[in-house]
């Protein structure tokens, strides 16, 4: 673990020249969809006149326009200079001991241009269970994405958003029949399900519900596998088919989940194609699927060992193979960390720490204190090295439960400039009286003392939506901001 690049006392000046090229060369060279422009135009955006005076000079953003593979590298180092600099000030302007959440709503317009970008055909229904936050909300009901619900909750959060429910797929296979009567008093009427006993349900409930059957597909390469509990497989589809016939249920189309998280470009092909088999089936029935839905899976940042433009790609070719635009078949996804994941920065305060057990009595002579960062860091005389444990005001039971659910690997860096001349085996805990309340263990930091901060990046997705208050530790506010401007939102 490293301290960030740049010194504090550097910051303001490196991260206005930064998003100016961050502004001028990305945003508005490079963003594809007319909604995003004219978001980004200043339409409905606090402070617009300032963020004008700010974009500078037109020659030079056309100049900046010039460079697109330039200001795609200069503008993701202005984004995350830009979210230490608001970590660090909102830390310095009101003392904040507490953890907190630094939210980029730029971030997720950038991740909206990036899916129209290499998927442009495929409308995106943002998956709300992801990070049901407001501001992820709104921003993508402004910038036109429809959302994936799978729960009266969640289809209530995205109505009072001003979202229309014909934008609202009621994407849960198994459905509380209240949860289903409030779709249908909303005018939520797509919904999906994956057996008989469903269907039936959803008919008495909802009979004017425009139903779609969910396929089980393979899901072994993702990081959250969802097929052991839902997805009827390609066999059980005529019988599935036939009770709906039967019943004279609408059964609009098919979807399919290849599990969240997927780092196999070829199960997303693989599952167009037990798609494919399965409109071949409702043909055979006397169905006229139009609507297809491609699920999830999609990496939240940069980071993933499969880059999205390798699964979009993959998906183009699977798509125009067996299911052309000519077919006119519609086809939506339902991608949550896509969005959501790099949105979130995270900051967590060091509260105590302590040299562990075996660490103290190898490193402390009788009556004398454990070492303090100011002192040597090599361990006594050079011969043994500390292992430091250090506790944080944020754990498993609130943003970390990612590490348990979405089966996360988190990476702690220090927000706080330290000496990193030398870094030690150290494990980092969380605030609550649980044993298994462990963030990290055996990693290298350098040593970090009591009233330092340390952040994560990438922690917008599956982390705060299954946060709780075990042992009174209230969950971590947020601070929004634009990464584009220096105003707050």
């Amino acid at each position: 673990m490293l301290r960030t690049s740049l010194p504090f006392a550097r910051l303001p000046a490196l991260v206005t020249r930064a998003a100016f090229k961050f502004k001028t060369g990305q945003r508005a060279g490079i963003a594809t969809h007319a909604t995003a422009r004219s978001a980004r135009a200043g339409v409905a955006v606090h402070g617009s006149l300032k963020t004008q005076q700010q974009r500078g000079l037109a020659s030079m953003a056309l100049a900046a326009a010039e460079e697109p593979e330039h200001m795609v590298c200069a503008s993701t180092a202005a984004a995350k200079d830009a979210i230490l600099h608001r970590m660090w000030n909102h830390i310095q302007s009101t003392g904040e001991e507490n953890a907190f959440y630094v939210v980029d709503t730029a971030a997720i317009e950038d991740r909206y241009n990036l899916w129209m970008t290499h998927l442009p055909y495929v409308k995106p229904y943002y998956a709300v269970k992801c990070n049901p936050d407001q501001r992820i909300l709104s921003t993508l009901a402004r910038l036109g994405t429809g959302f994936d619900c799978a729960s009266m909750a969640e289809v209530n959060d995205v109505l009072c958003a001003g979202v229309d429910a014909s934008n609202i797929i009621y994407a849960n296979p198994c459905k509380q029949p209240s949860h289903i009567s409030f779709a249908a008093t909303t005018g939520v009427n797509v919904m999906t399900f994956d057996g008989c006993d469903e269907l039936t349900k959803m008919k008495k409930l909802h009979p004017d519900a425009q139903v779609v059957l969910r396929l089980f597909v393979d899901d072994s390469h993702s990081q959250c596998p969802l097929g052991t509990k839902f997805g009827a497989v390609l066999n059980d589809v005529p019988a599935i088919l036939r009770h709906a016939k039967a019943i004279g249920s609408n059964v609009v189309g098919v979807s399919f989940h290849v599990g969240s998280g997927c780092f196999n470009v070829s199960a997303y092909s693989d599952a167009v194609l037990r798609a494919r088999k399965a409109f071949d089936i409702g043909a055979s029935l006397g169905f006229n699927f139009e609507l297809l839905d491609i699920g999830g899976g999609f990496p939240g940042d940069e980071t993933a060992p499969v880059a999205f433009e390798d699964i979009g790609r993959e998906l183009n070719k699977s798509l125009s193979e067996h299911f052309p635009v000519s077919s006119g078949v519609r086809i939506i996804s339902e991608p949550g960390r896509f969005f959501a994941a790099a949105s979130h920065t995270l900051a967590v305060n060091v509260i105590a720490r302590k040299l562990a057990p075996n660490s103290l009595a190898a490193l402390t002579p009788s009556g004398s204190s454990p070492l303090k960062a100011s002192q040597g860091k090599r361990g006594l005389h050079g011969s043994v090295d500390p292992y430091y444990m250090y506790f944080v005001n944020d754990g498993l039971y609130g943003s970390f439960n990612c590490l348990l659910y979405d089966h996360a690997v988190v990476h702690p860096k220090a927000l706080t400039t330290v000496d990193d001349s030398a870094a030690f085996t150290s494990s980092i805990w969380g605030p609550t009286c649980d044993g298994l309340d462990c963030i990290a263990k055996d990693i290298k930091m350098p040593v970090m003392d009591i009233g330092d901060w340390m952040y994560f990046a990438n922690m917008g997705a599956y982390t705060s939506a299954a946060g709780s208050h075990f042992n009174g530790f209230v969950p971590p506010q947020k601070v929004y901001f634009d990464s584009t401007t220096t105003d707050d939102e």
